[in-house]
């Protein structure tokens, strides 16, 4: 018998071309089954230029599925997880749709693209049998592509690059249309988009070739109808080969205009015609430059992985999110930190300080997790410079590729309380604090103004103080760092006492800091 009975869980993956729904019963065994799938193509990433800016227009689109998804997921009683991928994380507005989507009740996670390609890879390994064979991952959405390369589970390389189906189309091909001249100019400029990704993934090698999402499934089963003869629609055998490929591009370039392309292909979607010869072509390109001569499809990507990464916290059914990520920071941590002695025992006083706190600052368990990656990642930004490390600490933090599992929030919050561990508080000028919410502001105060004091309690790198306790009154706050018998703390009493004013702040109290050998 079961310990856990199977609950209806919702996952809706925010797409630059369409909005994607999957309600399913999940098992605590990982296994679930379908209850209903919607789709509504809303191209929140249409219009001119580089998808720097949402559209009023396309947000009403994008809001308005959302409130209807909701709608649906509801009337299952299920739980609801979304993630946003390329076009809200890159335009400057994405905020206000994720603003808007909470106001219609959809809590919208924002997340990096190496972290919309593991979530892709998870869906994967729960459709196709490959989980022991090292494979290359494509994933082509509308506004960005994903590689992975990977075996048993794990990640041995991935790559995520701002081009896709719908990008393609705005720069190329506007409406649909087509001509040799941009035929020709849209291959150009995918092949010199393609040069990290390969440059990156190639040499690491692949036994096997999977695609996933709308742009491969789509082409997959039209190269299957043509063929085989068989009726449209993703299987585990959908096979893609450089041949047929070819052909089906030869098909789709004779049409000039969506609407003769519409009429003459069989097998194409009223929806895809306009933007099915760019993804195409970006396809196409990726075969010739990883020298791929057989894809299978997955009917599985993004949103069954969402699924089942939030559901049952998994990476592969094998490794928890919670260890997948420590692997991940770890690793970062390995790259850039010269005196990891130090950032671990800081790490630690601040976890201690945390723990102490708990009455007072009211964050969730999560938020602990948050303040140990602040904390071990604290000093990375050395590997730039010594001045305004800590800056530079944000910046890496930020823009690195290495954090695994966690979402752009947690990834902004991270950075910010890695910037506050020294220097001056957060101000309204500075950008990044300022547009995080309100929360999230009172959320860095607190792990910042911890950090602070627990790095000072290690100033001269000799871990002489062993543990912290925490005295609270109405109107102050007591910090007692135990240190070593014997061992000399002043410089560390001096230097915590010079930097417990944004932890003050932050509790509405006083704070002092005193060290002493502990008592026999």
């Amino acid at each position: 018998m079961n310990s856990t009975a199977p609950a209806n869980h919702a996952a809706i993956d925010i797409g630059t071309n369409s909005i994607h729904l999957l309600v399913a019963e999940v098992g605590e065994d990982g296994e679930f089954t379908v209850l209903t799938t919607e789709k509504e193509t809303v191209r929140l990433g249409d219009g001119p230029g580089d998808i720097r800016l949402l559209t009023d227009d396309a947000i009403e689109r994008g809001v308005h599925a959302l409130r209807r998804f909701k709608a649906i997921a509801d009337s299952f009683d299920a739980t609801i997880y979304a993630v946003a991928t390329s076009a809200v994380r890159e335009a400057t507005n994405g905020g206000e749709f994720v603003r808007l989507a909470a106001a219609v009740g959809v809590d919208v996670d924002v997340i990096s693209g190496p972290e919309e390609a593991r979530l892709i890879h998870l869906g994967i390994l729960q459709a196709l049998p490959v989980f022991d064979q090292q494979l290359i991952m494509i994933d082509i959405g509308g506004g960005s592509t994903e590689f992975l390369v990977g075996k048993s589970g794990k990640s041995l390389g991935a790559r995520s690059l701002r081009i896709g189906h719908l990008r393609l189309t705005n720069r190329f091909f506007p409406g649909g249309k087509i001509d040799d001249d941009s035929l020709a100019a849209c291959r150009v400029y995918v092949r010199a988009f393609l040069v990290p990704a390969v440059t990156d993934l190639k040499r690491l090698g692949y036994q096997i070739a999977i695609g996933s999402s709308g742009t491969v499934e789509a082409i997959g089963d039209m190269i299957r109808l043509r063929t085989h003869g068989e009726a449209v629609g993703a299987g585990l055998d959908t096979v893609i080969t450089s041949g047929g490929l070819d052909d089906l591009l030869d098909e789709l370039t004779k049409w000039p205009t969506a609407d003769s392309r519409l009429k003459k292909v069989s097998g194409l979607a009223d929806k895809r015609a306009d933007v099915i010869v760019g993804g195409a072509i970006l396809l196409d390109e990726i075969f010739r430059a990883f020298e791929i001569e057989r894809m299978v499809t997955s009917p599985y990507a993004l949103r069954e992985g969402v699924l089942l990464d939030r559901t049952l916290g998994i990476e592969t059914g094998r490794m928890r999110l919670s260890d997948l990520r420590r692997d991940s920071l770890m690793r970062m941590v390995e790259a850039f930190e010269e005196d990891q002695p130090h950032v671990l025992h800081a790490t630690e006083l601040a976890l201690g300080l945390f723990d102490q706190l708990a009455e007072l600052h009211d964050l969730p368990l999560a938020d602990r997790e948050l303040l140990e990656a602040a904390g071990l990642l604290h000093n990375v930004g050395l590997f730039v410079s010594h001045a305004a490390h800590h800056q530079h600490s944000d910046y890496i933090i930020r823009n690195s590729d290495r954090l695994t599992g966690y979402t752009e929030r947690e990834i902004d919050i991270i950075a910010q309380v890695a910037r506050y561990h020294r220097r001056s508080g957060p101000k309204k000028s500075h950008p990044y604090f300022v547009s995080l919410s309100r929360t999230d502001r009172d959320r860095v105060r607190w792990l910042a103004g911890i950090l602070r004091i627990a790095i000072a309690l290690d100033r001269t790198r000799s871990s002489v103080v062993e543990s912290v306790s925490v005295e609270i009154w109405s109107d102050r706050l007591r910090v007692l760092g135990q240190v070593a018998a014997g061992a000399d703390a002043t410089v560390e009493a001096f230097t915590a006492n010079n930097r417990c004013a944004l932890l003050g702040t932050a509790a509405g109290r006083d704070v002092m800091v005193e060290v002493a050998a502990p008592t026999t």
